[in-house]
């Protein structure tokens, strides 16, 4: 009787055990006490080993599995929101307040929560979209794009549009009483790009050089289009190479054509452009009354220095360049990609005021809209990564 009576004491006491597993957060502490309940009837020299061990394996089997079992969140809960990332190729704090408008606005549109943030790097920004494939997205340029679907399979989803067009180029900026005239001048001068990962800032340039048989110097990395502007401007660097974007032109009866038009036509007004209130860069008054805007990545400086235009000049733009990309983690959802392009689809225009404070700013990227886009648009840019022997390594590391 003795024995019986243990036995339904400790198969009560087990399945007391079992409904405490249910309901805990520590498994551990389950397993402690079935461990001294083992040892207590050990103590009293009861023969019930086998109902016991098979009680208590069960118990610890429900245990790990219900460990394990422990669902995800949700992709785009307060748990787990997208993870917005931005190359930081302008100011960065531009990049997180705007990035911070733009998200509450994909928010308010799709229901879904995003976390912006802006790594240190083309590389770093690649990496953690590689790292994370199935939770961010990514506003990178070409040749970001190529490198991260080449590494681990990142998609685009959309490309930029800049006023109608969907490619930019790069211009090569040199001190205003620069005695450079051609391409040949540059051999051996010291050069400032943005980023080694820079599409207009490195890439397309170095495609130039090349076909000239022109080595320049020393290569200064000054860290965003913004500095590698500052950088000639403040003569840390003989020349420097950021994106160029054409101007809008008196009274928009055409666009600015690549190859017939001056990079800088609005000098044509005899007026240094200057920079507005709202951000936009006017020379000779706005468009609509017969001036130019001033879309050049030195626009995005003219309040740091007002005078950039005088002490500067453009000598010379590359080849066009795809427009840089939206862009989607190897795993991200079809479904939730989608309507992520559908939201900014409607939501970036330059006649939207938060988009303004955002992505379509001239401090940011100044993007106007967004169009479809494909992997083998960037075919081209893939090309000259091979020519010129460029690889993953060299821009990423090993």
């Amino acid at each position: 009787m003795k024995s019986k009576r243990l036995i339904l004491i400790v198969v009560g006491l087990l399945v007391l055990v079992a409904a405490l597993s249910a309901c805990t957060a520590e498994p551990e502490q389950v397993e402690v006490v079935v461990t001294k309940i083992v040892e207590q009837i050990q103590e009293q020299e009861v023969e019930v080993p086998v109902e016991v061990t098979r009680i208590v394996e069960a118990i610890q089997t429900r245990i790990v599995t219900e460990e394990v079992m422990v669902e995800e969140a949700p992709l785009g809960s307060e748990e787990r929101p997208i993870k917005v990332l931005f190359v930081p190729s302008v100011d960065v704090d531009a990049i997180i307040s705007g990035g911070d408008v733009m998200a509450q606005a994909l928010e308010d549109a799709t229901g879904l929560k995003f976390e912006v943030s802006v790594p240190t790097s083309y590389a770093a920004t690649i990496e953690e979209m590689c790292a994370s494939p199935d939770d961010t997205i990514g506003f990178i340029p070409a040749q970001g794009y190529v490198l991260a679907n080449d590494r681990c399979g990142v998609t685009v989803g959309a490309a930029a549009v800049r006023f109608g067009l969907p490619w930019y180029a790069a211009q090569i900026v040199v001190p205003a009483d620069s005695e450079a005239e051609s391409i040949e001048d540059l051999a051996g001068l010291t050069w400032g790009i943005p980023d080694f990962g820079s599409t207009s800032g490195y890439l397309f340039p170095s495609a130039m050089f090349q076909g000239a048989g022109i080595e320049p110097g020393e290569i200064v990395e000054a860290g965003g289009h913004n500095n590698a502007m500052l950088a000639v401007y403040n003569d840390e660097v003989d020349f420097a190479t950021a994106f160029f974007s054409p101007p809008l032109l008196p009274f928009y009866e055409r666009q600015w054509t690549y190859g017939a038009d001056d990079a800088e036509i609005w000098r044509d007004c005899d007026e240094s452009p200057v920079r507005n209130e709202e951000g936009r860069t006017f020379a000779c008054g706005d468009p609509a009354d017969g001036g130019y805007r001033v879309l050049d990545a030195r626009a995005s400086v003219a309040d740091t220095a007002p005078d950039i235009f005088d002490r500067t000049r453009i000598l010379l733009l590359t080849d066009q360049i795809p427009n840089d990309t939206l862009s989607f983690g190897p795993e991200f959802p079809l479904n939730t990609a989608n309507q992520i392009v559908s939201a900014l689809d409607e939501w970036v225009s330059e006649d939207n005021p938060d988009c303004m404070a955002s992505i379509c700013s001239e401090e940011f990227y100044n993007w106007t809209g967004i169009d479809e886009a494909t992997d083998s648009f960037y075919d081209p840019v893939r090309f000259l990564m091979d020519t010129l022997g460029i690889s993953e390594d060299d821009v990423l590391g090993g």
